[in-house]
């Protein structure tokens, strides 16, 4: 399914590559590496890299959670020695999938998402979705390279990542004059509105503090990137750049990704059913979770993922999840 706009196609700052390089090498636990090793086997060499993120980098701890990966491999082809895998992992990137390994009497548990370098580079460039230039534009950390020439060429996805999330999301701002954390709260805001996964109030400026910091240095290394669009001042606050006719422009352009992320998100769940042990209990988790929404799951409806995810999509339109 294509998902591209043919933007933002620069190299990035060298200063900003050498700070996701940093940043995404910092230490973790070594339980995530137990994990890791178990990708490994199951993907052989056409894993190239894994990359963690979300609510267990943010706790520095696996504990009773669900580690989030990225897998990313050489090409489908060579993932899988399944014909379908391949084909719906090629039609609606990424291919998600659980894993659980036991190692001394504790059990580790991830949710791992499989996506093609190719892809991983494109979504992160070139998609009009926000899917994958916002998970990665945030914390990450890279756990494993199968060379260097593939950890630079993820530190540049990483980089380029973090200037498309900008330069998406700077244009929807009101005010002239802004700081670090009104920048990357907006931003994460629209993106966080473009999936079926609207955070409760405060969540966005809750992240954007945990890691201002990082979120400082990213900005102004950024800078370079978004002539015209973001100017530093001397008091380390920023000068939004956006006419009156970009600014309505970009709205524009996040009410349609808004749209397209509900549709892509029932897309996923449903694909989901194909590829995510006992997917349907955990989409309905997911599902109450962020949206509030509780969805019975009935013998018949887990026997016919599919009509499941219809009655989904019907009920969230019903409660205005969806719009």
């Amino acid at each position: 399914m294509s998902n591209r706009t043919p933007v933002f196609d620069q190299q990035p700052p060298d200063e900003l590559v050498s700070e996701m390089a940093s940043l995404s090498s910092e230490a973790v636990s070594a339980d995530f590496f137990v994990l890791v090793e178990a990708l490994k086997l199951r993907f052989g060499s056409s894993l190239e890299a894994v990359l963690l993120y979300g609510s267990c980098l943010r706790s520095h701890d696996i504990g009773d959670g669900v580690v989030d990966f990225y897998a990313v491999v050489n090409n489908y082809g060579s993932a899988y020695p399944e014909r379908y895998l391949r084909h719906l992992n090629a039609w609606l990137p990424p291919n998600v999938f659980y894993l659980e390994v036991s190692q001394q009497e504790k059990k580790f548990r991830a949710k791992y998402a499989v996506v093609s370098m190719a892809d991983f580079e494109q979504g992160t460039r070139h998609w009009f979705h926000p899917y994958l230039w916002a998970r990665f534009a945030q914390p990450t950390r890279l756990l494993y390279a199968s060379d260097e020439g593939i950890r630079r060429r993820i530190h540049h996805a990483l980089a380029h990542a973090v200037i498309t999330f900008l330069k998406s999301t700077l244009p929807t701002l009101t005010a002239s004059i802004v700081d670090v954390e009104t920048i990357w709260t907006n931003g994460l805001m629209q993106t966080y509105a473009a999936e079926l996964r609207p955070e409760r109030a405060g969540r966005a400026r809750q992240l954007a503090q945990f890691n201002l910091d990082e979120y400082a240095a990213l900005t102004a290394y950024a800078i370079p990137a978004l002539a015209g669009k973001l100017e530093a001042l001397a008091d380390g606050n920023y000068r939004c750049l956006t006419d009156a006719a970009s600014h309505r422009q970009s709205l524009w352009r996040w009410r349609l990704r808004r749209w397209q992320g509900k549709v892509l998100s029932v897309l996923r769940l449903a694909k989901a059913a194909f590829t995510f042990q006992d997917s349907i209990s955990y989409a309905a988790w997911k599902i109450e979770r962020h949206t509030g929404v509780r969805v019975e799951v009935t013998p018949m409806l887990r026997r016919h993922p599919l009509l499941w995810g219809f009655k989904v999509s019907w009920q969230l339109l019903r409660r205005g999840v969806m719009r």
